[in-house]
Parts: C-alpha cells; structure tokens; sequence
C-alpha cells in the first residue's frame, strides 16, 4: 500500500504487527491469481486492499466488525421488489454519484447525470405528449417542457423519456399499499424532439429513515430530507443513456441533499402561475399551477 492510507494504517503500530498485516493481505490478493475472468481480479483484489486498508486505519474492533455484519443484515432483510434499502446506503454514502460521475464523463454541452434513486420501476403507463402524469397523485399541477438534442444541437424524435416523483405528502407510489400507480409516465418525443406533459410541482422529502440507513443518518446526525426534484430517464438509439432529475430554484434543501444529487445545471425555475391564468393547453386548472422548461442534451453513445 502507497500514500496516507499507508501511514494512517502502520503508524503507531510495531514492526512485526505490521509485518503480519501486510502479509495476510498480500495472502487474499494472490487468492484470486487463478481468476478467469481480469476485470473481476482486478475489483476483487483492489476491493480487498481498500477493505483491509479501513480496517487497518480505523484499527476496528471486533465489535464493529459484528455491528457492520448486523447493519449489513439488516439492509438486506428490509430490501424487497419495492423497498432498496442497499440503493439507499450507496446514495447516502455519495457512493451513487461517484458512479455516476465515473460512468458519465463530461461531454461539451451534455445534459449531467445524477442519481437513479430507489424508486424507478419499469413497465410505466405510456402518456401522450401533453398527457397527465400524476394520474391522481396529489400536488399542484406543474406544466413541464422542452427539447431533447444531441450536443450539435439537432432534434432527437422519438427518444424514450420516463419520468417520475413523489407526491405533495413526499411518498411515491410504491410506497402506498393499496397498488396505485401514480406520478410515474413515459412517452416519445414528437418529430422536432420536443416533449410536454403535466406533472406536479416538487416538495422536500425525507428518503425512508424507518430502517437501518435512516438509524445510520441519525446516529451521525444528518438529515434524511431530498431537495424538491423531478427525475427523468432518456434513451435514445445512439445516444447515452440519461438519468437526471430537475430541482427547484430557491429550496432551502439545495446544498443539503441527502444524496448529494443537486448540481447546479440541473436547478430549473419553477414559475408558479395565479389562478386563472390560462394554461399553454386549454386545461382549467382550480387554483395556481407552475411551469418549467427543461431542455435535454445527449451525448452519444461512445463518449
């Protein structure tokens, strides 16, 4: 081992101690000389070093270790087809978001990408262009707009967008009992690339604090809350594949999400209109509604 992580792990720590420490982990790593397969050598053997290098540093209790092995357990016990609590303590851990950025190198004018959240699903209702989204979900009407371009600027027809949120009380569908799905649509881009649907207008909202991960926020004294945000998904033949979400401008929660998923590009006006002002589609609304403009670039596929 090289660097801090060197030092922080042998000092204060006698010679043969660390002579014995080192040898067990140069032992794990050349377990894995008979791999077939390079790529998964090469994460398993990193993964062990970086595992023995917290463990060296923190010198970590068997205590600890026991405690982690339960909290791990506890994770998976929670986590079902409509619970990720694993997603949850990656997001957390702003494990999510380095992914993303890894995996998502910055392209000239592309749109950025930020985190999936734990509660995609696929198989959505399919809505026209112009259709409402919320199918019922409570919150006020948002009008939400705009283009999906490649980064020359040319139009993507018929790109595959999905989009979903919470409601007004901060819960996704999934997290009801009674099966609605709500607040959750997809459709294709029109001719001209270009997409609207209704929506609602995002709230704050705590991710799920009632299991293991929300016990790991509170114990270290952080805040469960997600800024008010709207997520989107884009596949286009071509083009690489887009997860993002939209924020609103001026929540107070901005630079204290809990998944360190705000990036400034992504933070659009949310124009509350008065009641009574007409709408861009004819539709009566009872009371005020708001509009935002979103326009999508791609990057394409090999970047």
């Amino acid at each position: 081992m090289t660097g801090t992580g060197e030092s922080s792990a042998t000092e204060g720590v006698g010679v043969e101690q660390s002579r014995r420490e080192e040898e067990l982990i140069e032992r794990v790593v050349r377990s894995f000389d008979t791999c077939a397969d390079p790529r998964l050598k090469e994460l398993m053997t990193a993964l062990v070093r970086h595992v023995h290098a917290f463990i060296r540093e923190t010198r970590l209790t068997g205590a600890e270790w026991n405690k982690a092995i339960e909290f791990l357990t506890a994770t998976g016990h929670i986590t079902d087809d409509k619970r990720q609590e694993f997603i949850l303590l990656s997001d957390v851990l702003g494990a999510s978001m380095q992914t993303i950025a890894v995996n998502n190198e910055a392209y000239r004018n592309a749109t950025e990408a930020t985190v999936w959240g734990p509660f995609f699903v696929e198989g959505s209702p399919e809505i026209p262009l112009g259709g409402d989204m919320s199918f019922g979900a409570v919150g006020q009407p948002c009008w939400v707009e705009g283009t999906v371009t490649d980064t020359d600027g040319t139009p993507v027809p018929g790109a595959l967008v999905e989009v979903w949120e919470a409601d007004e009380d901060g819960l996704y569908d999934v997290q009801y009992t009674d099966d609605r799905t709500a607040a959750r649509a997809h459709f294709r881009t029109d001719v001209q690339g270009s997409y609207r649907f209704w929506g609602i207008t995002p709230t704050p909202y705590p991710i799920p604090h009632d299991g293991p991960v929300g016990r790991l926020l509170q114990a270290v004294g952080r805040s469960p809350m997600r800024a008010s945000h709207l997520h989107f998904l884009v596949r286009a033949p071509g083009h690489r594949e887009l997860v993002t979400h939209i924020f609103v401008r001026g929540d107070e929660l901005l630079d204290k999400d809990s998944v360190f998923g705000v990036k400034e590009s992504l933070v659009k006006d949310f124009e509350e209109q008065p009641a009574g002002t007409p709408t861009p589609d004819g539709r009566v609304v009872d009371g005020t509604w708001s509009k935002v403009r979103f326009d999508i670039v791609l990057a394409p596929a090999e970047a």
